[in-house]
């Protein structure tokens, strides 16, 4: 039944993982100050740098997932990230008692989606993805 249902099944774990990014990286354009002031309160160095290369991050590689555009490399790129800003944002064991379920949890989550990112650079975007369609033109061609 689910073999059936795997283009789409593809192509709804992509959307779905995108989405954060998406609104996580239109927030961090349209709040700019905002993020920069975030980014620097962790004592991180550049934050104007960081926070336009975390928005475009965000938004290019949720672009690409969500058509399946160099799925691999989207998919590593905000694996890295995710694991870098669950470091980095959400260190649970530097924060105070009253802080340490929400980072944990959201510490978690990073590390989870990270894990559907791993899946994504093993099987790849699916059959219904600009990655699929280049593949099946280049077997044409050949």
């Amino acid at each position: 039944m689910f073999v059936s249902m795997q283009p789409l099944l593809s192509l709804l774990s992509r959307i779905l993982l995108a989405i954060i990014f998406i609104a996580s990286g239109l927030n961090k354009v349209t709040g700019f100050d905002n993020s920069v002031a975030y980014i620097l309160s962790k004592g991180l160095p550049f934050p104007e740098l960081g926070a336009a290369a975390a928005a475009a991050l965000e938004l290019v590689g949720a672009a690409a997932l969500i058509v399946g555009w160099r799925t691999h490399w989207a998919a590593l790129g905000l694996a890295i990230y995710c694991v870098l800003t669950a470091y980095f944002f959400h260190n649970f064991w530097a924060v105070p008692d009253a802080q340490v379920a929400g980072q944990t949890i959201q510490f978690l989550k990073n590390i989870a989606i990270t894990g559907g990112f791993l899946g994504l650079m093993a099987w790849g975007a699916g059959p219904l993805s600009l990655d699929a369609r280049q593949a099946a033109a280049q077997e044409d061609f050949y």
